[in-house]
């Protein structure tokens, strides 16, 4: 750290330059670049929470594959598995 301060930076300035990568930051390096895009819309999707079709609120999330729970309404829905 000494010689980035005798150039002028400080560690916040390097923390500036990250990527932005979300969810898939877990991966690091691996998988390449493709199917990291590929599994990053997949799991955003898998962990968004959508609107119930019963109650009219956005509660609706996934429990495991092709179960979703309403939180509200405590309804579940089967489907697409």
């Amino acid at each position: 750290m000494k010689f980035l301060s005798s150039l002028g930076f400080s560690s916040s300035d390097l923390a500036k330059c990250t990527r932005k990568v979300g969810i898939i930051g877990k991966y690091g390096t691996r998988y390449g670049a493709s199917l990291q895009k590929m599994v990053k819309k997949i799991e955003i999707s898998q962990h968004a929470k959508y609107t119930c079709s019963f109650c009219g609120k956005t509660k609706m999330k996934r429990q495991a594959a092709g179960i979703w729970l309403c939180g509200s309404c405590m309804k579940t829905v089967a489907s697409g598995a």
